[in-house]
């Protein structure tokens, strides 16, 4: 259960925001900045310091500040699971419309997203969903050799597993490529959770990291009315928490 005790606490971490994070790491003088880094004082607590690192001041701050930090991973189960399954109705509409079968607008099959699945799948699909995550947040190239020795220590709080905990740093260093992650895609249904993890972490007012998110959606293979849909039940998302 490691990765899905990480991913959740990941998502929601909400203490302190990128510029305070940078700003204790640059301020600190030798092990006492970052202690004090680690252990929440100064503004910057466990989870939501380090970690937060991989959100930066992108987009994945203010969505995982009021959409999951009510729910963290389940959150996210959830709001692919509306944006599937409306997709999915809405492909079966359109077939019966133009001949197809028709009568049945319901789901036949309801989508297998991770707040669905039994503990040890679950595992395996957030294990995608999180390498989904820190690819996102490195679109941007502003994970440092530094930054990523302080997530590893962060994660290190979480399990002794050094089979994990090697699995997390390969994934901080290795080189972006949206094609590798889309690989670990062993579902429609996963797929449509690792674009809306990226979704949330990524700024798509910046080139660089929207053409990121498109290119991952071509190598996930995901329709443009996915694709669509799942960006409308984030924004509906966002905007039930702060309505």
């Amino acid at each position: 259960m490691n990765t899905l005790k990480l991913l959740d606490q990941l998502l929601k971490s909400g203490g302190g925001s990128a510029g305070d994070i940078k700003r204790q790491l640059s301020g600190g003088t030798g092990m006492g900045g970052l202690s004090q880094m680690l252990s929440g004082k100064g503004g910057a607590a466990l989870g939501g310091g380090a970690l937060g690192l991989l959100l930066g001041s992108k987009k994945g701050r203010k969505l995982g500040g009021k959409v999951l930090t009510y729910g963290g991973l389940a959150a996210l189960g959830v709001v692919a699971y509306k944006a599937y399954s409306n997709w999915q109705q809405n492909q079966q509409a359109g077939a019966a419309g133009a001949g197809g079968v028709g009568g049945d607008h319901g789901l036949k099959n309801e989508p297998q997203t991770i707040d669905r699945l039994p503990a040890p799948q679950a595992e395996q699909h957030g294990r995608a969903i999180l390498a989904a995550v820190i690819a996102a947040a490195k679109s941007d190239g502003h994970i440092d050799d530094r930054e990523r020795e302080l997530i590893d220590q962060e994660v290190a709080k979480f399990t002794r597993d050094q089979a994990f905990l090697r699995w997390v740093d390969n994934e901080l260093q290795s080189p972006l490529d949206p094609a590798r992650t889309a690989a670990l895609a062993t579902s429609p249904e996963l797929a449509a959770e690792m674009y809306l993890a990226s979704v949330l972490v990524v700024d798509e007012e910046s080139f660089m990291e929207r053409s990121y998110l498109d290119e991952l959606a071509r190598q996930l293979q995901l329709s443009p009315a996915l694709v669509a849909e799942i960006k409308k039940q984030a924004s509906e998302a966002e905007q039930l928490c702060t309505g």
